[in-house]
């Protein structure tokens, strides 16, 4: 260590007075993995981020030009009288900051930038209708089809030149129009080349020649394969016949189906990107789900009757006309509004919240005067639908805030979550296609990779992708985020989990001589994973980086090169350097808090006796979401319970994803879903909920 401190020179800082403290005077060696410790409030964040990072900060600010700095802003000097030696610095803190509910793990990573290039390049694209491979489609292929039309149709043979680009193309019009074509699709609109045509330029614009115009009639196959082999030259290898009247028809000489004739556009990059008008699902918009109503919030207690209020819609309703239609529909198909919802079968079940389909059913309505009879015969509209249309018409903001209390976000109906459109879901690498891969955790995507089989060519085209693939990979495994699903949100992760996929995203940057500060990286971890964390904090130092933690692990403080130990207590009476050395220097120095914990001077004893429960219990049953293999759980209440586990072992999906969000969803009408389970017992004691 003596070495690498002599030939990397330090940090000095003299004069720290930022928050508590105390005119502080330090030197640090560089390219060392040092600790900051201390008991909460002894000021250890305020010499790490607001004293070291914020300066670090200002300084990089300030040599940037005079027009980059406005757009950042006047950042203040921290309260120190002067730091010597200071590189460029990031902090990785404790916080998720995407909220973006299109920011995924992968996303975040980079990984899924990958992923879109290596199927852009190597996977193998199927027809979405018949799975069969698809084939790149000949001239003649397109020429059939067309000429394949009813006699008389007319259609237009269109180039797509540009396809959704920003630019106005002033030279791309004045070439066609020396080329000697007349007109142009732009947008949509046909337009003639003889009249000015002006784009705006921060617009995205589709631009498609008019090449032919012509009718299905007589011997036409010479002059329109002319008009299909120019348009394909025109736009590398696409061509749109445009039906007068019907639909338009893109045709592409590269991937095709000839069975089904369905054509494919070109494989890019962006035709696996969510976040492009070009790839995403245009059900959802790349999102991969839909507001609908869900009928777990229609009938949030099955194991009431319609008649006791089990249809939500319903309740205190039992005088309305719905429910005396209700009561009718049910004598019609032969079942009671009286038997609890749980025991009716799917079939009436579906006929309650769905309708009656085509089947009509005679009404009759008794007025309550007796002065007579109402009947008529219709259809049964169901819960659900009656709800969807009553959503779709409704101009009070009243009515729709109560009816999107029914609403749950639920897989695209579309895209079944995958988020992209059908041709690229079509597209495969191995038997997964890339939706299919980012549903993987990341170890599972990891060994996905390692037994990936490829041919000579495809191994030369993705040999580099591959490698920048695996190395994000292995970061994220090793700095034990191995049970991350790639498709999981970005705004879900803990701030201990943000902090670990940032980590790892600088480890793989392989950036040198920066200064990284990090806020309680092992929080939330169980320790066996934590060993995996210090070894790649090591490895980032080892790249030549100063990587300074602050921390109250043992483990992590005594893997430390340098620990500095503020205290000696919190707030006011904190702020002083206590300790700095090695592990060894602070577990001998008496003055040392952490010290006499690290050498078992100091220990901290538990109490003698423990809470006695309330007697009442809390009973989750058949827990399955995510990885939970049926669970039965029961927590004492009145007691202080700690759920523990490793990384990635269920104790999130248990207590956030389904417990909390069952309880939520009983109590505040919350629109999060729980994960799947049985059921829910002992919780009529509880009125609140916070998480």
């Amino acid at each position: 260590m003596s070495d690498r401190i002599k030939t990397a020179g330090s940090i000095v800082i003299k004069g720290a007075r930022e928050h508590n403290l105390k005119n502080i005077d330090l030197t640090l060696p560089r390219e060392n993995l040092i600790v900051i410790t201390g008991i909460s409030g002894s000021g250890k964040s305020s010499l790490a981020f607001d004293t070291l990072y914020a300066e670090g900060q200002r300084r990089y600010v300030e040599s940037l030009s005079a027009y980059a700095r406005q757009f950042l802003g006047q950042m203040e000097k921290p309260d120190v009288d002067f730091i010597e030696g200071l590189s460029p610095a990031i902090a990785i803190e404790q916080k998720s900051t995407h909220r973006n509910p299109r920011s995924t793990v992968a996303t975040v990573t980079e990984i899924y930038d990958y992923f879109r290039l290596l199927y852009a390049r190597i996977g193998k694209a199927t027809c979405y209708n018949c799975g069969k491979p698809i084939e790149k489609q000949s001239v003649q292929m397109i020429v059939d089809q067309a000429l394949g039309l009813p006699q008389n149709s007319r259609f237009m043979v269109l180039a797509p030149m540009i396809r959704g680009r920003k630019g106005e193309y002033r030279e791309v019009f004045q070439g066609l129009k020396r080329d000697g074509y007349l007109r142009v699709r732009v947008d949509g609109e046909v337009r003639s080349l003889e009249d000015p045509i002006k784009l705006e330029k921060n617009k995205k614009h589709t631009i498609e020649v008019v090449v032919d115009r012509l009718v299905v009639e007589g011997d036409l196959r010479m002059r329109l394969t002319d008009s299909v082999e120019t348009a394909l030259q025109l736009s590398s290898g696409l061509v749109i016949i445009d039906i007068q009247g019907g639909e338009e028809v893109l045709f592409s000489e590269h991937y095709s189906c000839a069975d089904c004739g369905i054509s494919y556009e070109e494989l890019e990059p962006r035709s696996f990107s969510f976040n492009s008008p070009y790839g995403a699902c245009p059900e959802c918009s790349g999102l991969g789900f839909r507001m609908e109503i869900d009928p777990q919030r229609v009938v949030p207690d099955p194991s009431l009757s319609i008649s006791e209020g089990a249809i939500l819609t319903l309740q205190n309703w039992s005088e309305s006309m719905t429910f005396r239609m209700i009561e009718q529909v049910a004598d019609h198909f032969g079942f009671s509004v009286r038997v609890p919802f749980v025991k009716l079968s799917d079939a009436q079940k579906d006929i309650c919240l769905y309708g009656s389909g085509k089947k009509e059913i005679r009404f009759r309505f008794e007025h309550k005067n007796g002065r007579g009879v109402w009947e008529h015969t219709s259809k049964w509209e169901g819960f659900i639908p009656n709800l969807k249309r009553r959503y779709r018409q409704t101009g009070s903001s009243g009515i729709r805030d109560w009816i999107e209390g029914f609403m749950a976000a639920l897989p695209c109906p579309a895209c079944q979550g995958g988020r992209l459109k059908k041709e690229a879901l079509s597209v495969r690498i191995g038997y997964l296609n890339i939706s299919d891969l980012t549903r993987l955790s990341i170890k599972e995507a990891d060994q996905f990779f390692d037994s990936l089989k490829l041919n000579k060519r495809e191994q030369s085209i993705g040999e580099q992708i591959f490698k920048e693939i695996k190395s994000r990979l292995r970061f994220l495994v090793n700095v034990g985020l191995d049970y991350l699903t790639l498709d999981r949100s970005a705004g879900t992760i803990s701030g201990g989990e943000a902090q670990r996929i940032r980590l790892a995203t600088q480890i793989g940057s392989q950036l040198v001589g920066v200064l990284y500060i990090l806020d309680e990286p092992s929080i939330g971890l169980h320790q066996r994973d934590n060993r995996r964390l210090i070894e790649a904090l090591i490895r980032l130092r080892d790249l030549g980086n100063t990587v300074i933690v602050v921390e109250h692990d043992r483990e992590m403080i005594t893997s430390a090169d340098i620990v500095v130990d503020l205290g000696p207590g919190a707030g006011r009476r904190g702020g002083k350097v206590v300790a700095c050395g090695t592990p060894a220097e602070i577990i001998s120095n008496s003055k040392s808090l952490t010290g006499k914990f690290l050498s078992g001077k100091e220990k901290i004893i538990g109490p003698e006796r423990h809470h006695k429960s309330n007697g009442k219990k809390l009973s989750l049953y058949g827990a399955t979401g995510n990885n939970l293999k049926s669970i039965d759980v029961h927590i004492p209440l009145g007691n202080f319970v700690c759920v523990t586990g490793v990384s990635g072992s269920g104790k999130s999906t248990l207590i956030n994803e389904t417990l909390y969000r069952v309880l939520s969803r009983k109590l505040y009408k919350s629109k999060e879903s729980p994960l799947h389970h049985k059921r829910l017992e002992g919780d009529e004691t509880i009125d609140k909920v916070i998480s």
